[in-house]
């Protein structure tokens, strides 16, 4: 028996989320609806905005991890802090939300990890990352008898920023499979598909069991606007890739067989963030509970609807009791 169903190793992220209009994405030069790296001194630029911002521990696989606490799943979590303030922070959310964490915090040099959000009406997240400690992730952050007690290792595209980082990655994937379990990739972000593409093509034939992707993600890294030409060729090179669509829902390829998944909406689209994250987190945790793709896509497509509902990417209802709800038939 693993002691974990799955381990989580990406950036340890605290989310502060400002609603914004077009106006003020157009004024500071944003770059709409993909995430963008910032330094320290636009870190702090931000953080003192006049304007009333959420602050929520985040990251995009860390936030996976919480969604797939909520799902009544077992997951623990891989990524750097720094020990201050936003670093006890996100550490202590983690604990709140049952799942387990206990990478070693740096004491000096960069702080915590921030990203700053701003959610227009449109309900589209625009991100500026600040990556501070969690770029500083290296391979004697990877808990060898950890990756080995989890069913599921899921790992962060983000993180491919990062030489170091790139080596826990793999690292990770490699005792992972000599210890007989999967491995999961997200892409994480257009941004990252387009700067690393052929790295990111070559870690998912070796290493990647499991592929998510969305619809943008998926055409960058095939380099096509051809959504069946994309499904086509990433269907060849892992066992299973989950490529979201948006309001059109997603496609699940498992071998040859195309699922297809029906969106799931919760009154108002509110925000996007996390929908991603909280997709993986489903469909991932019917996996670990050897459920169908067809089962574990619809357990997903219901949690990230719950997401997308309100703000922040955490869920705020128990999406286990919201599951045994929407498929009680």
């Amino acid at each position: 028996m693993k002691q974990f169903d799955l381990l989580g190793i990406g950036n340890a992220v605290v989310d502060v989320l400002y609603e914004v209009d077009e106006k003020f994405i157009k004024k500071n030069n944003l770059q709409k609806n993909v995430m963008t790296l910032i330094d320290e001194e636009k870190a702090e630029e931000f953080y003192s905005l006049p304007k009333e911002g959420i602050e929520i521990a985040g990251g995009s696989v860390a936030n996976s991890t919480v969604g797939f606490a909520s799902l009544s799943g077992k997951p623990a979590f891989i990524g750097k802090i720094k020990d201050d303030n936003l670093g006890k922070s996100f550490s202590k959310s983690l604990a709140d939300n049952k799942v387990f964490y206990k990478t070693e915090p740096i004491l000096e040099g960069s702080g915590t990890a921030r990203c700053f959000i701003f959610v227009t009406p449109d309900a589209q997240r625009t991100m500026n990352t600040y990556l501070g400690a969690c770029s500083l992730l290296s391979p004697k952050d990877i808990d060898e008898e950890l990756v080995k007690n989890s069913k599921i290792s899921y790992l962060e595209g983000y993180c491919w920023e990062e030489q170091l980082a790139k080596e826990s990655l793999i690292k990770a994937a490699e005792i992972a499979h000599k210890a007989d379990n999967k491995v999961s990739l997200t892409l994480s972000d257009p941004f990252c598909v387009e700067r690393h593409r052929d790295e990111f093509k070559d870690l998912v034939k070796k290493h990647i069991d499991i592929l998510f992707a969305n619809e943008i993600e998926a055409n960058k890294l095939c380099q096509t606007e051809n959504f069946d030409e994309s499904i086509k060729e990433i269907s060849e090179i892992t066992e299973i890739a989950a490529i979201t669509r948006s309001e059109k829902g997603a496609e699940i390829c498992n071998g040859k067989e195309v699922v297809k998944i029906e969106p799931k909406i919760f009154g108002e689209v509110k925000d996007t963030t996390g929908a991603g994250d909280l997709f993986a987190a489903g469909f991932l945790y019917g996996l670990s509970k050897n459920f169908s793709v067809l089962k574990s896509g619809n357990i997903a497509s219901i949690s990230a609807g719950e997401i997308i509902s309100h703000f922040g990417a955490r869920p705020e209802i128990n999406l286990s009791d919201l599951i045994k709800k929407e498929l009680k038939d």
